[in-house]
């Protein structure tokens, strides 16, 4: 999920970025769109896109099966992605083939529609209270976006500098907007208190009560798949990398080259952005605390 989330991200923030210079373009506030630029990053975005559909087939049990997971769609957001992704996939690839501001229009709904669904597979799970929350949402959207933008700077340094400073903007308010979003989930998330305890869960009201034993002599499906099994300092750690490579450090680059550095510099910007949302991504399923892992905390 790691790779699938923030791959799929880069490619639909990437896809809103190109669309949002033609309809500057169109506008009149940038020169006419550069269809190289505009085909190539269609083409770079379905390229993240399709990295990330492989990816989600890893962690599939039965991936023969993976079919199966759209025919719930009207209760499932998973099944709602499994139907988007691929109808995204193949507007951006019109797109590339033809950039109008028609299939821009649908492809930008579609990319939004799929940060909902993406993100709402975690924000609807009402007792992983520190998924459910809009800010899950906010955070996939920004983050998705604010690495997208970075690409599509990059991209442009190359293919189209006239538009440069207008994503290499976009992109340093979407990190900021993206920084702001996240810290905020951080602050609401510290400030929660469990409802279910060992003493709920036993009907013991005792003040001091230890696990010694999970019940068993060795790990199982619930501590491999719901417990990430490092400690305290190591999620704090994992905190200050993410904080810094995705937000504190593509912002001074990205800062950076909005002035005038050399663009080699977003190149960077972008590269240590992934890296720091990949690490972003891992803190965000580690720091749900699931209620099974009263039961399986420790092994004898």
């Amino acid at each position: 999920m790691l790779l699938l989330t923030t791959l799929i991200g880069v490619g639909q923030g990437l896809f809103i970025a190109i669309f949002a210079v033609l309809l500057a373009a169109a506008a009149g506030r940038l020169p006419p769109a550069d269809a190289s630029f505009q085909r190539g990053g269609a083409l770079v975005a379905l390229g993240f896109l399709a990295g990330g559909l492989v990816a989600s087939f890893f962690h599939l049990g039965r991936p023969e099966r993976a079919w199966r997971a759209a025919t719930k769609w009207r209760t499932s957001w998973l099944s709602r992605e499994v139907i988007v992704l691929p109808a995204f996939m193949a507007v951006v690839l019109l797109y590339a083939l033809d950039a109008t501001i028609v299939v821009g229009a649908a492809g930008t709904v579609l990319a939004f529609a799929l940060f909902v669904c993406t993100a709402m597979i975690y924000a609807c799970l009402a007792f992983l209270r520190e998924w459910a929350t809009p800010l899950t949402v906010g955070n996939f959207v920004l983050a998705g976006t604010a690495s997208g933008f970075t690409l599509a700077a990059a991209l442009a340094a190359g293919l189209a500098p006239d538009v440069l400073r207008f994503l290499a903007g976009g992109a340093l308010v979407l990190t900021v907007a993206a920084a702001a979003c996240r810290i905020a989930s951080l602050a609401r998330n510290a400030r929660l208190r469990p409802k279910s305890t060992l003493q709920t869960a036993l009907g013991i009201k005792h003040p001091v009560i230890v696990q010694r034993s999970m019940g068993f002599m060795g790990g199982s499906f619930n501590t491999r798949e719901f417990f990430h099994g490092r400690s305290r300092q190591a999620l704090r750690s994992v905190k200050w990398i993410f904080l810094a490579g995705a937000f504190a450090i593509p912002l001074a680059l990205q800062g950076a080259a909005w002035l005038g550095a050399p663009a080699v510099l977003l190149w960077a910007a972008f590269a240590i952005q992934y890296g720091g949302l990949l690490a972003e991504r891992w803190y965000f399923f580690a720091e749900a605390n699931h209620p099974q892992n009263l039961y399986y905390q420790a092994i004898a």
